[in-house]
């Protein structure tokens, strides 16, 4: 059947009845275009307008910032709760690429704030690893948010764009030049959207250690300037998930190392009188403690969608040992 015979075929469409019942016909269906979607239907996107959606916009941000830390092109993230409730995400990655995308004919700094399903994640060499919504996670924020202003330091200049409620206000303009690199971005929730406007210090803080001790060596700087005293917090953990068990035995008095102990001095005289836990696998099983502490340190990597690779394989190896992995609510 060819095009026209096609045409001819389907039925007209309907008419609404004289009797004023509505009839659901061809006239109901909607094309919503660009991010007119993501706001007409945000909890497809964050999960929901409470605090947990809130919150979910700067973990996006951020999560684009660790993905450059895990393409070895940044070590450094720098969050802040501004006065006014907005919030800032700074980081010293290779920034955003400002020139024309070929396939859009716009700035490529434009595309990834306007266009979803935009990003470097879906192949090519740009991330080998990466996280969150997967290209769509700045365009979403920049969606739902009041105003997103966004300054890139690259290749000698300092790049800058601003857009509100999803929509482009200025064309991508150079406002400096410099010698650094990253992208900062500064984005404030659009109360049209959200039911809690608030932020919570302590949910990000709790988010970003516990990422910081999934990306070894990154540093994630927590600032809250919103009350008369600004509050900060760096976090940076060189022993990654190793960190992290002992920061969950802090109160515990115990040291953790990894292979077999050396009963006859070296490492005895290391860890003084402390407590000693082995990553020893033959140990595994007999030791609760241990057992219980690598459990919980599986519950956060599936919590979280980016992970050191070598900690993610010895780990598995290590998730052998247990006998209800699978029942982990994350």
């Amino acid at each position: 059947m060819d095009e026209n015979e096609l045409n001819t075929a389907l039925p007209a469409p309907e008419t609404q009845p004289e009797n004023g019942e509505h009839v659901y016909n061809e006239n109901d269906i909607q094309v919503l275009e660009g991010l007119e979607a993501v706001r007409k239907r945000p909890g497809m996107y964050i999960g929901s307008t409470s605090a947990r959606g809130l919150h979910h916009l700067v973990y996006e941000i951020v999560d684009n910032s660790v993905d450059e830390a895990l393409a070895g092109r940044c070590d450094t993230i720098t969050v802040t709760l501004n006065s006014d409730n907005s919030v800032t995400v700074e980081d010293n990655g290779a920034g955003i690429p400002v020139g024309i995308n070929k396939q859009m004919g716009i700035p490529t700094l434009e595309v990834v704030h306007t266009v979803l399903h935009a990003g470097g994640k879906f192949g090519g060499s740009g991330y080998k690893v990466s996280g969150g919504l997967h290209g769509v996670g700045a365009s979403v924020v920049n969606a739902l948010s009041e105003f997103l202003e966004v300054e890139v330091s690259r290749e000698g200049h300092v790049y800058y764009q601003r857009y509100e409620r999803g929509k482009t206000c200025c064309p991508v303009k150079i406002i400096g030049d410099t010698s650094a690199h990253g992208t900062t971005t500064t984005f404030k929730p659009d109360y049209q959207i959200f039911e809690e406007l608030v932020f919570d210090y302590n949910t990000l803080l709790v988010r970003f250690r516990e990422m910081a001790f999934l990306n070894r060596g990154v540093r994630i700087i927590l600032n809250d300037n919103r009350g008369e005293a600004p509050v900060s917090e760096t976090l940076h953990y060189e022993g990654g998930i190793i960190s992290y068990v002992e920061y969950l035995n802090r109160k515990e008095d115990i040291a953790v190392v990894r292979g077999k102990i050396d009963m006859s001095g070296t490492i005895q005289k290391r860890i003084a009188k402390k407590q000693v836990l082995t990553c020893e696998y033959d140990e595994l099983s007999e030791n609760n403690l241990l057992n219980q502490i690598l459990k919980t340190t599986v519950m956060l990597l599936l919590r979280h969608t980016r992970v050191d690779q070598e900690y993610k394989s010895d780990l598995k190896k290590e998730m052998l040992f247990f006998s209800n992995v699978d029942t982990i609510d994350p």
